[in-house]
């Protein structure tokens, strides 16, 4: 149905990568590699991911969709060590539904096919298809929709009755493989992070929360100094066998005060419960920063809060003249536990 009004197949990449060890660097010389085959590329550092459009490069490279996707993954692999799991489609959202069925080390590729695109999408569930979240799929089932392809079946009127008018008509166009949605080509926003390497297998949850405090610190620093503020923060934890587990918050406002993003990072450690967890690296980033300029600092009758944000300005300048690790502010602030 989408397929007649364009002049030849689209072909949407989503790809993840699966690093032992995630760094700002690793990440943007991996974009550097995916680069190297489209300069079609949108990254998604949050989940270390990206979009990639390789309908112009199939027809430079002379192959098709399968091979170019495994010539990447093989030089990803080749180059960094990093192993990858990728989607592709005609549309964006059936790349990322291909790629977040795909464990690492495969591709899972769907061609610009009326009848391909209706097999691969039909018996998803509903939750499967990008902007049903779980709330939205509970309340289809009440109706007795439960896949993609009910989706598909059901009439428009009904569905807008249900979810309301723009939700219905994205969920429809989506479940019939209609997704006009362009991959935006465009560098990473910018990201600072910090990272602590145990020199050994670390259980002591009391020393994961000072940790943690220190990356806090720091980052709030270079955050300051470099005159940003951050718009979200991402917890990875590295465990002994090499796996790791990442969580990502968005911050109530953008900050660079160092006791905000103390309390997220601290939300994001605890939710993860790591009682009895062997930790071998934690590393926090901060992300989608902008300008300080553009805060938007919610005042309130909290003099504690204002006293903080002077005390860490004269930390700030102390920093500055004597070096970093001269002096700390995590007295000041309540510790984790």
């Amino acid at each position: 149905m989408n397929t007649t009004s364009r002049s030849r197949p689209r072909a949407i990449l989503r790809i993840h990568f699966h690093p032992a060890e995630r760094t700002e660097e690793l990440y943007g010389q991996l974009l550097t590699v995916v680069d190297g085959i489209s300069s079609r590329v949108e990254p998604l550092p949050a989940d270390w991911s990206a979009y990639v459009d390789l309908t112009g490069a199939l027809t430079y490279w002379g192959r098709d969709t399968e091979g170019l996707v495994a010539v990447l993954r093989l030089r990803l692999l080749a180059l960094h060590g990093v192993p990858c799991s990728a989607g592709a489609g005609p549309t964006r959202s059936i790349a990322a539904m291909a790629a977040d069925a795909t464990p690492p080390g495969a591709a899972t590729v769907v061609r610009d096919d009326p009848y391909e695109i209706a097999a691969f999408l039909r018996t998803k569930p509903a939750s499967a298809l990008p902007g049903i979240g779980p709330k939205t799929a509970k309340t289809l089932a009440r109706y007795g929709i439960s896949s993609v392809g009910d989706i598909a079946d059901t009439r428009l009127p009904t569905l807008q009755r249900v979810l309301g008018t723009t939700a219905a008509r994205l969920a429809y166009d989506r479940a019939h493989g209609i997704d006009e949605r362009p991959v935006v080509p465009g560098a990473a926003p910018r990201t600072v992070s910090a990272s602590h390497r145990f020199n050994r297998d670390e259980l002591d949850v009391d020393r994961h929360h000072r940790t943690v405090l220190g990356l806090v610190q720091g980052l709030g620093g270079q955050l300051r100094t470099s005159g940003e503020i951050a718009q979200a923060l991402t917890l990875t934890v590295t465990y002994a066998d090499r796996t790791h587990t990442t969580r990502s918050r968005t911050l109530t406002e953008p900050t660079a005060h160092t006791p905000a993003l103390a309390a997220t990072a601290h939300e994001l450690l605890t939710g993860l419960g790591l009682q009895r967890a062997r930790v071998r690296t934690l590393a926090l980033r901060a992300e989608r920063l902008r300008p300080a300029e553009d805060t938007i600092h919610q005042l309130t009758l909290d003099t504690r809060d204002d006293k903080l944000r002077r005390l860490e300005a004269a930390l700030d300048k102390a920093a500055t003249r004597y070096g970093p690790g001269v002096a700390g502010a995590a007295s000041t602030f309540l510790r984790a536990g």
